[in-house]
């Protein structure tokens, strides 16, 4: 039985970042499975053959589904690579696979047909055996840490981030209401689209894979899972009219993509370490992303451009790196947050000329916070926000007024840290959460705290087993 602590994730992240993929392979030396299979058909392949959308009824996420095979049958004949229906479909000048994606370059392909006549041996580690699925999923023996949160545009669900889902409940947090099982063990981004019917999640498997998942929030069902790379993604961001997705990854880069289809429709390389979060400008024509590189970067969609900092490039005149970035929802203004524990507002767009040491952009800066910034957002109007932080031993929420440098509610009886609010758009809540595994609910005007839930269902019985 799977045990799911919320030191897991942490512990999960370290053991897969050693033993990352070895994508070359030699005639005297045995293929590993875990170490140089496994994460070729994880970046490449699972996507579309995972539990929640196992295209032709085939699975890739661990050794015993790989052999299993799907609509086609067994998927591999150890020590007969020529006889192997994986073979068969990945190789040749028209691979079928992977589907509507690059194929397969010819040393993955080697690996896996040596390490299929090698005899197809499994080496994963008892350790790592950790496969979850809607039907499966997840057990709980304590709370996970909340990475993120967001509320529907109609202000009736709460989604929560999870371990290898994201849990929804009731606004008020009463009621679960449903549990979207995916592929990603580490979630760090959630947002529903402008019209709510879509649910976007950003993920993954530190040193192995990045994942955006594309949910239909009524019928809770997946409609696509992109793998992006080799590295947990973050930072996602609709554009107003729903048609686009940006990102950010670890490995310093800024994407955007079509909602439809997946097609990557824009990419900025410009920061020099990993983007945490992005923004659409309010014409939608410019994405905005902040870094840990102590940068704000302003990029123009149609040519992928590299247009501006935003941010002060001075040395010194930013504390740390940035974490968090939104923008206004009635101007060309971006709020941003970071290593500085200062929330600040800027406008996006330069009108004079940048003097050496300028911070001309920044509108305003707001009471700093204790720690770091990790997590902030408006409400529908713009008029308000709520920040969360965290340092090494304590956490905060507080709500400001967006003309006031002064805050206005402080949201009290954080114990650890925030590292995830969301505001709800009508209005009356905003919800945190964050270390402790707790989402608390708070009424925006009086700071007063209205509910406290453990987001997921703890099974005590199970940690009494070992």
């Amino acid at each position: 039985m799977r045990l799911v602590r919320s030191l897991t994730l942490v512990f999960a992240s370290l053991f897969v970042g050693l033993v990352s993929a070895e994508e070359s392979g030699t005639d005297h030396k045995p293929v590993s499975f875990y170490r140089q299979v496994r994460p070729i058909l994880q970046r490449q392949c699972s996507g579309c053959h995972q539990p929640a959308k196992q295209g032709g009824n085939l699975q890739l996420v661990s050794y015993e589904l790989l052999v299993k095979g799907g609509e086609s049958g067994p998927s591999i004949v150890p020590g007969k690579p020529e006889e192997s229906e994986i073979i068969r479909q990945i190789s040749g000048d028209k691979p079928e696979m992977p589907l509507n994606s690059e194929p397969l370059a010819a040393a993955q392909i080697e690996i896996i047909r040596k390490w299929i006549a090698q005899g197809a041996r499994d080496d994963t580690p008892a350790v790592a055996r950790d496969e979850v699925s809607a039907e499966a999923p997840p057990i709980y023996t304590t709370s996970p840490v909340i990475t993120a949160l967001a509320y529907s545009p109609d202000s009736s669900l709460l989604a929560v981030s999870g371990y290898h889902e994201v849990l929804l409940h009731s606004a008020d947090g009463a009621t679960p209401v449903a549990r979207l099982v995916g592929r990603s063990p580490k979630i760090t981004s959630i947002q529903f689209s402008p019209d709510g019917t879509k649910l976007a999640v950003a993920g993954g498997a530190p040193s192995l894979f990045g994942e955006i998942q594309l949910w239909d929030v009524a019928t809770r069902k997946l409609i696509r899972s992109d793998t992006l790379g080799v590295d947990t993604v973050y930072g996602l961001s609709f554009s107003d009219d729903g048609k686009l997705l940006s990102y950010g990854t670890f490995d310093n880069r800024v994407r955007a993509l079509q909602v439809e289809d997946g097609k990557q429709v824009m990419s900025m390389d410009a920061h020099s370490d990993l983007v945490f979060g992005t923004t659409f400008s309010l014409k939608n024509d410019h994405v905005i992303s902040v870094s840990r590189d102590m940068s704000m970067k302003l990029t123009e969609l149609k040519t992928s451009q590299f247009i501006d900092n935003i941010t002060s490039i001075t040395p010194g005149a930013l504390k740390g790196g940035l974490m968090a970035v939104q923008r206004h929802p009635r101007e060309e203004q971006v709020l941003i947050g970071g290593a500085d524990g200062e929330p600040k507002l800027y406008k996006i767009f330069r009108t004079q000329a940048r003097q050496i040491g300028d911070d001309f952009n920044r509108l305003r800066s707001y009471s700093p916070m204790p720690g770091r910034i990790c997590s902030l957002q408006f409400n529908a109007n713009g008029t308000r926000f709520v920040a969360g932080s965290s340092n090494a031993t304590v956490g905060a929420a507080r709500i400001y007024r967006t003309d006031s440098e002064k805050t206005e509610v402080e949201l009290k009886g954080h114990s650890s840290g925030v590292f995830a609010v969301a505001f709800r758009p009508d209005g009356l809540q905003v919800a945190t959460g964050g270390l402790d595994g707790l989402v608390r609910i708070f009424n925006a005007e009086t700071g007063e705290l209205l509910r406290e839930l453990i987001p997921v269902t703890i099974t005590p019985s199970v940690a009494s087993q070992r």
